[in-house]
């Protein structure tokens, strides 16, 4: 799959990922997804809810008008819906995303967020001082994570801040530059409560991760 940013644009977050790290003990590690979920079984769920609906509300109304339709015709009917409907939004992924309701996504995509902020071992930092910039693309959603080194001295209402801007580049195609302001927003926060030590050593990759 081609990548979300230009290589140029890894660069300069990796750069601005170094730069942040010289004067702080803490880490900080991007992640962005193209996609927190395939989201078909959510879509397919819903379509055939609606299908189930759509047919008691038929059969209703045949029975309200004394119009008889063989039951092997009106499963058939049913089964050839759902089975076009399934199919439907299996080619067509972008339609899963209008079907599935905004929350149900930005569920899925905070629970990508957790799972990269382990499986990135965000959390295993000797001072417990990591940092993930999260965004999903597919959902719009954007996330800052840091571990409890930082919370118990960070308010959510500043890297509620930080991520708004980082969503707010992004919806005018500058994620690349969301990346870079986030970085030196989250770096000003660490640099203040966790200053650089000396025998400090690099803990985290200083890159941007795409998956």
């Amino acid at each position: 799959m081609a990548k979300t940013l230009t290589q140029a644009e890894h660069d300069r977050i990796s750069a601005a990922i170094r730069k942040a790290e010289t004067n702080t003990a803490g880490e900080i590690y991007c992640v962005v997804a193209r996609s927190s979920d395939s989201y078909f079984f959510s879509a397919a769920l819903i379509v055939l809810a609606v299908i189930l609906c759509l047919s008691l509300l038929i059969a209703l109304a045949l029975d309200f008008w004394w119009l008889e339709v063989r039951v092997p015709v009106f499963v058939g009917a049913q089964a050839l819906a759902s089975v076009m409907a399934l199919c439907l939004i299996y080619w067509m992924p972008s339609l899963r995303l209008l079907l599935v309701p905004r929350r149900w996504q930005y569920m899925r995509a905070n629970d990508n967020a957790l799972r990269q902020f382990l499986s990135r071992n965000v959390h295993l930092t000797e001072q417990r001082t990591g940092v993930l910039i999260f965004v999903s693309m597919a959902e719009r959603y954007a996330e800052i994570l840091a571990d409890a080194g930082i919370n118990c001295k960070v308010s959510q209402d500043l890297w509620d801040r930080v991520v708004a801007d980082l969503i707010e580049m992004a919806r005018k195609d500058r994620l690349g530059d969301g990346f870079v302001s986030a970085i030196d927003s989250v770096a000003e926060v660490l640099t203040l409560h966790f200053p650089r030590r000396s025998g400090d050593v690099n803990e985290l990759d200083d890159h941007l991760v795409e998956i």
